[in-house]
């Protein structure tokens, strides 16, 4: 092989500028590591989402003991599985903690027009799990999942798992906007 001559490697420094060595090479993670589940609750889990996306499904009846849940005929049943496991990427995100039901009502409806202008896919909506309430049940639970029934944009929604908020948060995934 032969070596470059001076001129070529003066044209390379002068090119590619200032270099200064790298001091730590390694890749850092963009997602935490999730814990493994009990086999048997997976494939509860699985069962449920067969029944739930079978041609006999009901969309209003969603919710199955704290867990909120629902789906838009025709998603496909991986797009449900990822979305359950907190798999898809979160890009936007509201807490509507100490809101009032008609103030968070508001709130929903400003993020979910501002999640389709910024083309977001997937989004976090923090509901609490009520304990902060008069009668320490969840008060905007029930409605958030009501709400996002009614808007077109909504595919699907589900609980969080635990890592992410568990029964106090939902994930919502959005159609894209065109």
């Amino acid at each position: 092989m032969k070596k470059p001559d001076e001129d070529d490697i003066t044209l390379f420094r002068d090119s590619i500028g200032i270099v200064k060595p790298v001091s730590d090479d390694r890749v850092l993670r963009a997602r935490r590591n999730i814990s493994p589940r009990p086999v048997f609750r997976d494939m509860d889990e699985a069962e449920v989402l067969r029944d739930l996306l079978s041609e006999e499904f009901d969309a209003y009846d969603v919710e199955t003991g704290e867990e909120l849940i629902y789906v838009r005929p025709g998603l496909q049943h991986r797009t449900v599985k990822k979305l359950r496991r907190g798999r898809i990427v979160i890009d936007a995100e509201i807490d509507l903690h100490g809101m009032t039901v008609p103030v968070a009502r508001v709130a929903i409806a400003e993020f979910l027009h501002d999640c389709q202008r910024r083309r977001v896919q997937c989004a976090r909506i923090v509901h609490g799990k009520g304990h902060g309430s008069h009668h320490r049940t969840p008060v905007l639970k029930g409605k958030v999942g009501g709400w996002l029934r009614q808007r077109d944009e909504v595919l699907a929604y589900c609980s969080a798992p635990n890592f992410d908020g568990g029964t106090g948060a939902i994930y919502v995934l959005l159609k894209r906007r065109h």
